[in-house]
């Protein structure tokens, strides 16, 4: 059995950055210390799964938010980065239960300002998570969005000048991009065949191999939530939360000075 918290990246221990690094290089490839770091150092948060036996961190999703404007509107986007589950855990909903607590956090900040969740996907799954539990989302099969391509351009802009391939939609950053290993989520015959949405997102992200990624958003606000994750959140999710008034704060953080240094002295044995 595993649980699931939320912390903000100031309140990470230099063991545990280590620990998330050490499962985030096990399922990626090109995935460099000095690269690991700066990503996480710009995230707000990061939900922490971890072993109730004896507390071991088994997988991880690094966190921010963002306020922008979106033709005219003020609308705030949730974004999820780094995501890697140890395989023992996968199929395990613990994450799920922590993200959606933090939905409702930002939306009781202010419930007035539409919320996005903002994503990058260069694997199925990932992607399937916002397909298969948001009412409204971008790109999807059925139909087109032209309200959440435009709050995809605006925060691929603000995240990532100069990166989005405005013909292909895809992030393209560059050969030695980190790409999952082989054997993690890859498409099968049998998955394009059974599962169109897995088949759309490739055909979307032909080159997720490669480690392409795929931009998307869904509607995170009060309405979505009630549509769709209210009865899960209800049924399965709901779980007492620890976190402190520092924690729900929600603005974005650093690492502490000199932690990135200690980090690499860690790893290079100084």
């Amino acid at each position: 059995m595993i649980t699931s918290s939320y912390r903000p990246i100031q309140r990470l221990s230099i063991a545990e950055i280590r620990r998330l690094y050490e499962i985030f290089a096990a399922y990626y490839d090109h995935a460099p210390l000095e690269t690991f770091l700066s990503d996480l150092s710009k995230k707000t948060g990061v939900f922490l799964l971890q072993r109730k036996r004896d507390g071991l961190i088994v997988g991880f999703s690094t966190y921010a938010v963002l306020h922008m404007n979106v033709g005219g509107r003020r609308v705030r986007g949730v974004f999820s980065g780094d995501t890697v589950i140890e395989r023992e855990y996968w199929g395990s909903r613990a994450l799920q239960s922590a993200f959606i607590r933090r939905l409702l956090i930002e939306i009781a900040k202010n419930p007035f300002i539409p919320q996005y969740w903002l994503l990058i996907s260069k694997g199925y799954k990932t992607y399937l998570l916002l397909a298969n539990n948001f009412p409204e989302y971008y790109p999807r099969i059925d139909r087109e969005d032209p309200q959440l391509r435009a709050v995809v351009l605006a925060y691929c802009e603000r995240m990532f000048p100069g990166k989005l391939n405005l013909e292909t939609m895809l992030l393209d950053f560059g050969p030695n991009a980190n790409c999952l290993k082989d054997g993690v989520a890859g498409v099968t015959p049998e998955l394009r065949r059974d599962v169109p949405k897995i088949a759309f997102f490739e055909l979307c992200n032909p080159t997720w191999q490669n480690g392409t990624e795929l931009p998307c958003a869904g509607r995170a606000d009060l309405k979505a939530f009630f549509q769709t994750m209210w009865p899960q959140f209800q049924k399965k999710f709901f779980r007492p939360s620890a976190e402190t008034g520092e924690a729900l704060a929600g603005r974005a953080l650093s690492l502490p000075a000199g932690m990135v240094q200690r980090v690499r002295g860690w790893f290079s044995g100084d």
